[in-house]
């Protein structure tokens, strides 16, 4: 009996509540959210949108306590040294930059939940959604890591196809919808692969395991590790499966547009950085040189397409947005392939410029719903003279597209493509370096061509498209007080990080494994 007792007392685990209270939190706002739904009537629905902001304040204010970046909790009871949930330097980062960009995608959101969306489905899909981004960069085993993939995913496709009765939306839901279920199909089947060859989930021991595969399941192994990283391909919008980003963020509201544009992007790089750097070393020759062609691949078909986007065409503003994050992430594969070929020292370029991507790219979009309250097409013609109606927000929008393009004052965005080239010569991939320094250039172009459209002259009589009634009337033509928060909040911390970027290489230094 006491044998038994011994064994059964050794398999009960302690919790480190600290640790996981980020993504616990945004969760259990989620849940309040849901229930409360059932209860309140129609006037007390923007108390939602309250609950689900202090609940991403409350968990961003939770990562205080977690800064020394030691924590780890559900270990093996026989090893503790391998964990599944562990908030390291790099979780804690990745966490900031998720729970940031959902706090600002709620403060976009809480006017359209008022109006044109329900509030009740609306704030517990997005809350869900964070939470599995929050868990995602803590994950340290590969079922948590596709659990919390699909948890950060799922509700995406539903906000993304909220506006019932919208036929644009339920399309571009659809195809989010069939290319995500086809990237988690093709990771699981590389999980099982993976698991089949070395009999463990968790990253660590993959990694030693598949140091020492046998050699008739050598083959299995290798193509675990190639299916794994198309899976994770899909999920950053990789070239050649990026085909469903622009129609999805046409489709979206323009808050979700933007939420994908920087949190779904996070969601996938973390992924890829965990499954390559931390399970699959020793296979870098095989993923390295791959995620180097991807990322050449990726930035120049996202910038070329973003050139030849028409100024009159509908929806063209969001659309060059969505081919600019495509482009973006072939930046963002840059470290993460040159860590294959020198050290995961590489890894912080990525975080770096993923911080930088986050704060302005959600500063554009936010921009873009300002434009759109009177200007529902969101055509870059539209922001024509912009400079002379709304000074303030012509000059945040400039200013960010500049961040985007890497040009003073945007001073990050200059050191965080710096950070980026480094890493590629470094790795000794110069090649890489140079398709980079081509992409660059053709970014300059329409990002300059855009902003020179905010300083020209509105013209005198244009033919517009009709626009709805109570878009003209001066309640609605006043910017809503949050999403004017949204845009002076990615404002001022771009200003902030240009003129002390020293914060973000910190940052990028601190999130190593």
């Amino acid at each position: 009996m006491t044998v038994a007792a011994e064994s059964v007392t050794s398999l009960v685990q302690s919790v480190d509540w600290a640790a996981i209270a980020p993504p616990t939190i945004v969760a259990a706002a989620a849940l309040v959210c849901l229930v409360a739904d059932l209860f309140l009537d129609d006037r007390r629905k923007p108390l939602l949108g309250a609950v689900a902001i202090t609940g991403l304040l409350a968990s961003v204010v939770a990562l205080v306590p977690l800064r020394q970046g030691d924590r780890s909790t559900f270990c093996l009871t026989g090893n503790p040294e391998v964990c599944s949930y562990t908030a390291d330097h790099f979780t804690l980062v990745i966490q900031f930059l998720v729970l940031g960009g959902a706090l600002l995608t709620a403060l976009l959101s809480l006017t359209d939940t008022r109006d044109k969306l329900p509030a009740g489905e609306f704030w517990f899909l997005l809350l869900s959604s964070a939470a599995g981004a929050a868990l995602l960069p803590a994950s340290r085993d590969l079922a948590t890591l596709v659990v919390a993939l699909e948890v950060a995913s799922l509700p995406a496709f539903a906000l993304v196809g909220l506006r019932r009765g919208d036929r644009l939306s339920s399309e571009s839901a659809l195809k989010f919808f069939l290319s995500s279920v086809t990237a988690t199909a093709v990771t699981l089947l590389g999980v099982s692969f993976v698991y089949a060859a070395t009999g463990t989930l968790h990253l660590t021991q993959i990694a030693a395991g598949l140091e020492d595969v046998p050699g008739q399941l050598d083959t299995l192994a290798k193509a675990g590790v190639a299916l794994t990283l198309v899976g994770f391909a899909f999920k950053t919008a990789a070239v050649p499966f990026h085909f469903w980003v622009p129609d999805t963020y046409v489709g979206a509201p323009l808050p979700i547009a933007g939420y994908l544009s920087v949190v779904g992007k996070a969601v996938g790089f973390t992924g890829l950085i965990l499954v390559t750097v931390i399970a699959f070393p020793g296979y870098a020759d095989i993923w390295g040189p791959a995620l180097a062609v991807l990322a050449a691949l990726t930035m120049t078909a996202g910038n070329v397409a973003a050139l030849r986007q028409s100024a009159d065409r509908a929806y063209s503003a969001v659309r060059l947005l969505a081919w600019s994050s495509v482009g973006q992430a072939g930046y963002l594969l840059v470290p993460i392939a040159a860590a294959a070929y020198s050290s995961d020292d590489q890894i912080g370029a990525t975080v770096a410029y993923a911080l930088m991507y986050a704060v302005v790219n959600l500063g554009a979009f936010a921009v873009a719903s300002v434009v759109a309250r009177t200007r529902p097409l969101n055509r870059i013609s539209d922001y024509r003279g912009l400079y002379a109606t709304r000074p303030l927000t012509a000059l945040a929008l400039s200013f960010f597209l500049l961040c985007l393009a890497g040009l003073p004052p945007g001073i990050i965005g200059l050191f965080a493509k710096v950070m980026v080239f480094s890493a590629a010569v470094d790795a000794g991939l110069g090649w890489l370096a140079v398709v980079m320094g081509v992409n660059v250039v053709i970014a300059l172009y329409y990002y300059l061509k855009w902003t020179a459209v905010l300083f020209r002259a509105p013209h005198a009589a244009e033919a517009r498209e009709p626009v709805p009634t109570e878009a003209v009337e001066p309640a609605r033509r006043r910017v809503p007080a949050p999403v004017t928060a949204a845009v002076v909040l990615t404002a001022v911390a771009g200003v902030v990080l240009s003129g002390y970027p020293q914060l973000v290489l910190r940052f990028a230094a601190n999130s190593l494994f």
